[in-house]
């Protein structure tokens, strides 16, 4: 039973469906598969502006250039 787990039991777990995903689905399709359901952390938008204002308009044209 799901609730009669201890913290053992959920290491074994975790181990073990780490262990089937990557069986079935690869390496690289195991870790895609957990991307699905990791929100990430942080604020996305406040970092986007916090990194978009440091970028000067000589950046923007030399980042353009080396496309």
């Amino acid at each position: 039973m799901i609730n009669a787990l201890n913290l053992k039991d959920l290491d074994k777990l975790q181990k073990e469906g780490l262990q089937a995903l990557s069986e079935k689905l690869g390496p690289i399709g195991m870790v895609n598969f957990i991307r699905l359901f990791d929100n990430g952390k942080g604020d996305y938008s406040k970092e986007r502006r916090e990194t978009l204002n440091t970028i000067t308009e000589t950046d923007f044209k030399e980042f353009l250039k080396n496309q």
